[in-house]
């Protein structure tokens, strides 16, 4: 009975350290300051609106409107999360643009870090401004949390 309590209690002290964690993400959020580790506010705070930083939305290139989406992905409303979780980066093979409880080997992170073993340049293809660490920290967050579609 009192590892049972014990583990009840570690389950719901856990429970409520991740809700805090994610409580204090918005101040770290930097030129998206309504930010939040989910996919719609990524998708609307990132991928389709240029940041009060200047970076410019990654649809600007990620498209099919009117040309070849650059790397093939589009990150369009409609499609964006269909051509990111699970999907095989087309640039560079065995990497994986996402990969749901893995942010670290998520390529889109590695993208957008500009790690030294990315294809291509650092994301934005534009250059700075780059997203932020916080930001960058959020995406990570939503990945760690499985990259639930909602």
């Amino acid at each position: 009975m009192g590892r049972r309590i014990l583990f009840i209690t570690m389950l719901l002290a856990g429970a409520a350290g991740v809700t805090a964690c994610d409580e204090q993400l918005a101040p770290i959020a930097g030129p998206t300051p309504n930010l939040e580790p989910t996919f719609a506010s990524i998708q609307r705070e990132i991928f389709e609106t240029t940041d009060s930083a200047g970076r410019v939305a990654c649809t600007g290139c990620h498209t099919s409107v009117g040309r070849i989406p650059a790397g093939g992905l589009t990150l369009t409303h409609d499609a964006a999360y269909d051509n990111l979780v699970g999907v095989p980066s087309r640039l560079k093979t065995g990497a994986t643009r996402v990969i749901a409880g893995d942010p670290e080997n998520s390529y889109i992170i590695q993208k957008l870090e500009g790690r030294s073993d990315i294809v291509g340049l650092r994301m934005p293809f534009s250059g700075q401004p780059f997203l932020g660490a916080g930001q960058i920290l959020i995406l990570k967050r939503w990945i760690e949390l499985g990259a639930p579609r909602n």
